[in-house]
């Protein structure tokens, strides 16, 4: 899952399509505002020729829908997506993390840390944006660990719909009200426990998705 924007080694459509990608992941575009070929053409400087494939590929994803007369938006989710989205995440991210607790290796689980340090700090400072960041990194993180490229990859697609909703929340809670189990889940990777890793992620999930739920 790329937590990084666009990486000048690579192809240009793949560039737009990896930026693009975070914008709407991290909640730069919000939930149903409208956008223009031609204005995330002149956003992001790019060519007209990789936006429509960004935006193509990432419509086939769900994390665009086509609004007509050329322009496209982030859909709006309602409680049945909602709801939808939180059944998927439980089946899956679970399932990650008790892979991840039999593989993870101490230096795996000190970035974690790092990670999740500066998660804190910018809980601590209401930095809504290195927040989302950090927060998607840990998650990143523990699903590389897991080695399961199939799962990984309906993780990645799931947190592209709901990503943006997120930042709504966070938006109009304030990052202080926004839990998480991410130091039960390393603790759990510490000791290897896969249930402990299972639970603690279900729980971390739960709460997550009940925020967007809530603010409906």
């Amino acid at each position: 899952m790329n937590i990084t924007a666009a990486d000048p080694r690579l192809p240009a459509h793949e560039q737009v399509y990896r930026e693009l990608r975070d914008m709407i992941l991290f909640g730069d575009i919000e939930p149903g505002q409208a956008v223009t070929i031609q204005g995330l053409v002149t956003l992001l400087d790019a060519g007209m020729t990789p936006v429509r494939e960004a935006l193509r590929r990432l419509t086939a994803e769900g994390a665009l829908k086509s609004l007509g007369n050329r322009r496209i938006a982030v859909p709006v989710l309602d409680a049945a997506a909602v709801s939808e989205l939180t059944e998927a995440r439980l089946a899956i991210e679970p399932m990650l993390a008790a892979r991840a607790a039999g593989a993870a290796h101490p230096d795996a689980i000190a970035a974690l840390d790092d990670t999740d340090a500066r998660l804190d700090r910018a809980i601590a400072r209401g930095d809504i944006p290195l927040y989302l960041r950090e927060n998607h990194r840990f998650h990143a993180g523990l699903n590389a660990l897991a080695d399961a490229p199939i799962l990984t990859s309906l993780s990645d697609s799931l947190w592209l719909r709901f990503g943006p909703s997120l930042r709504v929340v966070c938006g109009r809670i304030g990052t202080a009200n926004l839990p998480d189990r991410h130091k039960e889940l390393t603790a759990a990777l510490r000791a290897g426990d896969a249930d402990a890793a299972a639970l603690a992620m279900r729980d971390d999930v739960a709460q997550g998705m009940a925020l967007i739920a809530q603010s409906l």
